[in-house]
């Protein structure tokens, strides 16, 4: 036996042995989230993007489980669909920059170019893979140049089900006496429904099967797309979520914004998320969302200087419409800030600078919960905040 292959063995066995133990100590059954008299989700939540994305490779139970100890009040996993059904937690469908498919051998042939919402993709896709053949891979961080701590992890973590963030989110729920909430996005709904994979009813049932039932539930179902969300509403009265993508993203040749939730863009419609961003938009959006969750330029946008501007009037128009308002993502790296709160090194892709600054600007904007890649930083701010 290669020694790779010694090792997923003892890797195998070793997880075997951890939830054998975990079943056992909870009667076979994992426990129930903890109901705290107080109410849920807590003002200014702390939503970890991907997890605690900013420290683990993004979407492992590593990443999840440090996102939890460093605070998170919800975690966030992204959800794809295996050959088999499966439900399983990836930024994307295309699993090329965040496992070490490419360099898998036995799935060299599976490498391919499909389209996806309407924009050619060339790589491995979960739905050309079984649960257990995606269970053989390992997962790699996908931005190496801003995370380069992260890739001494690469080739520890496998792609976890949405079933074993689930589990983990109970067994620490129970744990902490803490209620511990999540964030499932469908990704590429539209796409997944046409090759005969459709998620909204998959998603419910087991959300359902796992203790997550009526409005209350510690639970945000979200999407970038407006269909599925309708389509779930009629399923369910969980939390549900409209994304808005930057309304300017792929401007059109005469500077209009065009950039569309997919499934109007199948559909034909010309409408875009420049119109889900104004009032009579966002009263549409509450007919059956309970959050709107914009980029979060859309609620502070920047100067020609790469600063922050002035608060538009998005968080007023949407409460007006009695929509709670998250926004995504706050993240610490240089890049990723205004250039007066990048230090010390402003040219570093890896340096980390005020990310809490950010964070404050938000929260002073009257936002209710925000997306961050490190929740320790997310707390501190909300912490500095509440005082």
């Amino acid at each position: 036996m290669a020694v790779h292959d010694t090792t997923r063995v003892t890797r195998t066995m070793i997880a075997t042995a951890l939830t054998a133990a975990l079943l056992a100590a909870c009667g076979g059954d994992l426990p129930e989230i903890p109901r705290p008299a107080a109410a849920w989700p807590p003002a200014q939540a702390v939503a970890a993007h991907r997890g605690a994305s900013a420290l683990r490779p993004e979407h492992t139970l590593a990443a999840y489980q440090q996102a939890i100890v460093d605070g998170a009040d919800i975690v966030e996993p992204d959800l794809v669909v295996t050959k088999d059904g499966v439900l399983v937690a990836r930024h994307e469908n295309d699993i090329t920059g965040t496992t070490n498919v490419a360099t898998a051998a036995q799935f060299a042939a599976r490498k391919t170019t499909k389209m996806i919402d309407g924009i050619p993709v060339t790589g491995w896709f979960t739905e050309d893979f079984t649960l257990a053949e995606l269970k053989t891979l390992r997962a790699t961080e996908r931005i190496p140049a801003n995370r380069p701590a992260n890739v001494a992890y690469d080739g520890q973590f496998e792609v976890p089900t949405l079933q074993e963030v689930i589990d983990l989110v109970k067994k620490e729920s129970a744990a902490r006496n803490k209620t511990i909430g999540i964030y499932p996005e469908t990704k590429h709904p539209t796409y997944f429904k046409s090759i005969g994979l459709p998620m909204e009813k998959r998603l419910v049932d087991q959300l359902t099967a796992s203790g997550y039932k009526g409005k209350d539930a510690p639970v945000f179902i979200q999407s970038f797309e407006v269909a599925n969300l309708k389509e779930i509403r009629a399923m369910t009265d969980m939390r549900i979520v409209q994304l808005i993508d930057n309304p300017r993203n792929g401007p059109a040749p005469n500077g209009a914004p065009r950039n569309a939730p997919y499934d109007f863009v199948a559909a034909g419609s010309k409408r875009t998320y420049a119109d889900l961003v104004t009032p009579a938009g966002l009263k549409e959006i509450a007919t059956y969302a309970d959050v709107v969750a914009p980029y979060k330029e859309v609620i502070i946008p920047r100067t020609a200087a790469n600063e922050l501007g002035t608060h538009t009037s998005f968080v007023a128009d949407a409460k007006a419409a009695g929509l709670k308002v998250h926004t995504w993502t706050l993240r610490p790296e240089n890049p990723f800030l205004p250039v007066s709160m990048r230090k010390p090194d402003v040219a570093s892709p890896a340096q980390r600078g005020d990310s809490v600054a950010e964070i404050t600007a938000y929260l002073n904007a009257g936002i209710d919960g925000f997306f961050t890649d490190d929740p320790a930083v997310g707390r501190a701010a909300v912490s500095a905040f509440s005082k």
